[in-house]
């Protein structure tokens, strides 16, 4: 799976960001908190997030964790390894430290008995007596015992509220503690939670989310010429538009295949093309740039009124590149580069929704190996100056649900960690930047239809999730990992997961009812744009339409909508 977020390295960015070199990596300070951005160790970006004066509450008030706020001095906690530990207070607040550390691993603990089956929630505040830290957790079997490791490794700022997850194997005793390589630290904490929760209470609150973040209550009221209310009259709502972007990838087959087209048109509203956009495509010999494919297929988009993200400017991948890149002085590369920025975002200028700029490169660096390690940083630059309106993407892979791969955190297991990947989205969520789900696909296999529902309605229950594409584009040779329909385009079960979450959630296409004594007839309709027809008796051979755009209600109801009959 693949996600994608704001990248805003940009210098001249509408946002007053300050930005200096340190240690190789670009910090951007804002005025209420900062954001870091930089190279990895093989070239990944980091990112970090913005912290408070002060804890807040623990989440679920603390959950199965006894004395979350430390009111209790140290009851329910001891020492892990070598560490002092001791209770302190400031001013109001109070929490627990760490000191004296002699080992990575000497801190506090709290022993627990974590249930089989159940999904973990964890929380805590955390700070460092100097320096910076950032977190990852981890967890693991020792003897019988699971351990809940939070790694704090490298710099943030704190208090910070730290949130992880898991989802339980197998029932065990375990010890939660904290971990740093750098001893002479002291670590802080407080408010921390580990809640559980059924499988059932999962999806309830996913369903909770859904109802409050991508629908809206509205209210429909007929009345006659006097505005006398009408009861019993026959409603009927029909969707015209979506408007969460819900679609999945192409290729130029889709060209040439009119129930490849049919099939694809009756679900989605947004797509990105497989390869077609890719370099290495539209330019496979130097000089030689062609554009006639992803011409054709943005104007099939057009003509059907799906939107378009534009995948991709640059691959950071070196296996990716065309033969005559590798040839290329760094002189020579650098004016390819500029040449290839300019020639496809001034085509497709205002035509795509997004771009992604420069795509896997938490994970590569190949442009960076050849031109600096602000190789990106330029290529986001001259993108803002070329298409400014469209929205910058950083696209990379593993960055939700594979805590296993440094390269990619935050993002554990062969079934889909939901726990993780919710905490791992709020994470990036906590920069405010949009994130996309932007090539969402499961490994083949007895339950990959079940893990991908699953995926799905993770992703479009999280408020802060803009957008969903699939990348489950159609070859008769088959797909590159999950296909969707077989090659007669009769759905797979998989295909019937997606059709299930449009019909259930996101793109209810029909309702109907009748309007109460009152004339009010009330609906909890996705966001979109409806046609209302109504319909009553004392009108025999008149029936009454009206268009109906329901938006995001930022907690006030949505206005009643008034239909008028001249009875």
């Amino acid at each position: 799976m693949k996600i994608s977020l704001i990248d805003h390295i940009l210098e001249n960015n509408r946002q007053k960001y300050s930005v200096s070199q340190l240690d190789g990596k670009f910090l951007k300070y804002t005025d209420d908190g900062w954001l870091v951005f930089g190279r990895g160790r093989r070239g990944g970006r980091v990112f970090g997030l913005m912290c408070l004066a002060s804890p807040q509450r623990p989440q679920y008030n603390g959950g199965v964790i006894r004395n979350p706020e430390l009111n209790d001095g140290l009851k329910g906690w001891s020492t892990f390894g070598d560490a002092k530990i001791e209770h302190r207070k400031l001013g109001n607040n109070n929490f627990i430290v760490a000191n004296s550390r002699v080992h990575s691993y000497d801190s506090v603990s709290q022993n627990l008995y974590l249930q089989k089956n159940k999904i973990y929630t964890f929380s805590a505040w955390i700070q460092v007596s100097k320096g910076r830290f950032q977190y990852q957790l981890f967890s693991r079997l020792k003897q019988g015992t699971y351990m809940l490791v939070l790694f704090l490794p490298s710099p943030i700022a704190g208090p910070c509220l730290k949130v992880a997850s898991l989802l339980m194997p197998q029932a065990s005793p375990a010890q939660l503690y904290f971990e740093s390589n750098n001893t002479l630290i002291d670590i802080w904490v407080d408010s921390i939670s580990l809640q559980p929760f059924t499988k059932k209470q999962w999806m309830s609150h996913q369903d909770q989310a859904i109802e409050k973040t991508r629908k809206t209550k509205v209210r429909i009221q007929a009345v006659d010429s006097q505005g006398k209310p009408l009861s019993n009259a026959n409603i009927s709502i029909k969707l015209k538009k979506a408007s969460f972007p819900f679609g999945c990838a192409i290729n130029k087959n889709i060209l040439y295949n009119n129930a490849y087209q049919k099939w694809f048109t009756s679900r989605f509203t947004v797509t990105v093309f497989e390869d077609e956009m890719k370099w290495y495509s539209t330019e496979p010999s130097q000089g030689k740039v062609d554009y006639s494919v992803p011409d054709a297929m943005l104007q099939f988009a057009k003509k059907n009124n799906v939107l378009v993200r534009g995948h991709n400017v640059f691959w950071d991948d070196p296996k990716y590149q065309q033969g005559w890149i590798n040839s290329l002085s760094p002189t020579d590369l650098s004016k390819a580069t500029t040449d290839r920025i300019n020639s496809i975002m001034s085509r497709y200028r205002g035509q795509v929704i997004g771009w992604d700029v420069v795509n896997e490169n938490l994970h590569f660096n190949f442009f960076e190996s050849k031109l600096g390690q602000n190789a990106s940083a330029v290529f986001y630059n001259l993108a803002q100056k070329i298409d400014g309106t469209s929205t910058l993407f950083l696209n990379d892979y593993n960055t939700i649900e594979d805590g296993r791969d440094d390269d990619s955190t935050p993002a554990n297991s062969a079934a889909p960690n939901l726990a993780y990947m919710r905490a791992s989205i709020d994470t990036l969520a906590a920069t405010n930047f949009p994130i996309w789900l932007t090539e969402v696909d499961v490994q083949s296999g007895p339950y990959q239809a079940q893990y991908l529902e699953q995926i799905l309605r993770e992703g479009h229950s999280h408020p802060k999730v803009a957008g969903i594409v699939i990348w489950s584009a159609w070859k008769p040779q088959g797909c590159y990992r999950m296909c969707l329909t077989d090659n007669n385009f009769k759905n797979l079960p998989t295909g019937d997961v997606v059709d299930k979450l449009l019909a259930r959630q996101i793109a209810v296409k029909s309702l109907a009812g009748r309007t109460d004594g009152n004339g009010f007839f009330e609906a909890s309709l996705s966001h979109g744009i409806y046609s209302v027809k109504i319909h009553h008796p004392s009108a025999k051979k008149f029936s009454l339409f009206q268009k109906l755009n329901v938006v995001s209600s930022t907690g006030a109801a949505n206005p009643t909508l008034l239909m008028r009959f001249a009875t």
